[in-house]
């Protein structure tokens, strides 16, 4: 069972490649259900066999990994935790985006830019930004293949737990399943101008290689095309000047002996129109799971209630993520109020909120209880056939809106195209009565 979701991305890369005009920089993201061997799962939702996991992959030219939106956050300034800091036994501090990356300790601009993006999502969630740190990996936790890598870290009752993994994992991947498939995964830049450029030429003789050979002349032929620059020029020379040389191949599991006139190896001047290469990608990893729950932590408060000792649980989820939009309720049992709950949750269905409709008869303190422990940030009270009084979960502040505005208000709140500030600007308060003001548990 796969432990990523990023291979089935990485094989299908021809594809996205062509589907995005055969241009770089683009992007590609899945969410899906990945496995861990853990041998005994503990801490909740934290440690797990099977978990929800969202990644990005970002591919992006080896050469120019800069990011033309990095500007939009390189103001940005969070706690960071570089390894250097972290080997000295310092602690994480405030840090510009835009210095970490001009200074080198954050590798390139588009690791940068998408630090800053998860950096923004995360507070945007919810997450307390007090409580949450970006940790650069130590040396001996890089992947070989890795040039950087952060995680997003955030403080819960475990201790800090990584959330997020920002990691440039530069071209391992394509070069990896292009090594296994024999398939090349490569991008090409066109010049406005030829280039002449110096080639190694690898041309082995299949009329010598088969003599010499026999069956295994294929394994041979394909190892010494494969050689890298390097290898190449030493065995040149051996071949010069002893005239052969002994060559591992490892599909055949064992040396060979290359003599002279089996391979030809040569440095030539070429005229090239484009530059073929395999790009890097920069990968944000997303464990949705440790998010939720670290959501739920940090959004988690009591307010005292008006009986002496008592204590109220409240959910202070932001409109963007909580569940359940609002809540709709009549004041008091009658008919009048009901017809008019009943139109209000209309109206909020067809704009697309999620909302309950309360039409209990318990108190109105012991329902604002009820909805402010289920993280509900809006509560509607009919207690008037043409106006009705929204109030906010966490400051328990009220205004008064029309009936046939209400549901654009709450639209507006939730979408977040504005504050609870901003309409409390545009409507009248509304001063609760003490009936209205009484909170108890439900």
């Amino acid at each position: 069972m796969r432990p990523e979701t990023a291979q089935g991305i990485f094989v299908n890369f021809k594809d996205l490649y062509y589907y995005n005009g055969n241009k770089l920089p683009f992007a590609a993201a899945q969410i899906g259900q990945a496995f861990r061997n853990e041998i005994s799962p503990r801490q909740g939702l934290l440690r797990v066999r099977e978990f929800t996991l969202a990644e990005i992959e970002h591919f992006v030219d080896p050469e120019d990994k800069s990011h033309p939106k990095f500007g939009d956050v390189s103001d940005l300034e969070f706690f960071m935790f570089p390894r250097e800091d972290q080997m000295a036994g310092k602690s994480a501090t405030r840090l510009k985006l835009g210095n970490a990356v001009s200074e080198g300790t954050v590798n390139n601009e588009t690791l940068g830019y998408f630090i800053g993006r998860v950096y923004l999502f995360l507070t945007q969630l919810g997450i307390d930004k007090d409580r949450l740190r970006f940790r650069q990996h130590l040396p001996n936790e890089m992947a070989h293949y890795a040039a950087d890598c952060w995680d997003a870290e955030i403080e819960c009752s475990y201790g800090w737990i990584e959330c997020v993994g920002i990691a440039d994992r530069s071209a391992y991947d394509l070069r990896a399943h292009s090594d296994k498939s024999g398939e090349k995964l490569e991008a090409h830049e066109k010049f406005a101008e030829p280039r002449e450029v110096e080639k190694l030429v690898i041309t082995p003789s299949k009329k010598e290689l088969g003599l010499a050979f026999k069956g295994n002349q294929r394994m041979v032929l394909e190892a010494l095309e494969a050689m890298g620059e390097t290898e190449a020029l030493e065995m040149k020379a051996a071949l010069e000047s002893k005239g052969e040389v002994e060559f591992k191949v490892c599909t055949l599991g064992k040396d060979v002996t290359i003599k002279k006139n089996m391979v030809s190896i040569n440095i030539e001047k070429k005229k090239e129109h484009q530059r073929k290469f395999t790009p890097s990608v920069i990968e944000p990893s997303f464990g949705i799971g440790r998010i939720i729950y670290c959501l739920f932590e940090h959004c988690f408060y009591q307010r005292p209630g008006k009986a002496e000792d008592e204590q109220l649980n409240v959910f202070g989820f932001t409109p963007l993520v909580a569940p359940i939009k609002c809540t709709v309720f009549p004041l008091v049992k009658l008919e009048k109020f009901e017809v008019v709950a009943k139109k209000i949750s209309k109206a909020l269905t067809a704009a697309g909120i999620s909302h309950i409709i309360d039409m209990t008869g318990n108190t109105i303190g012991k329902r604002y209880a009820r909805t402010d422990e289920l993280g509900v940030p809006l509560a509607i009270t009919v207690d008037n056939t043409t106006s009705v009084t929204v109030r906010d979960r966490d400051s328990k502040d009220q205004i008064r809106v029309e009936v046939d505005e209400v549901a654009s208000v709450v639209k507006e709140v939730t979408a977040g195209q504005s504050t609870w500030g901003d309409i409390m600007w545009r409507y009248p308060a509304h001063t609760a009565s003490a009936a209205e003001d009484e909170e108890a548990e439900p």
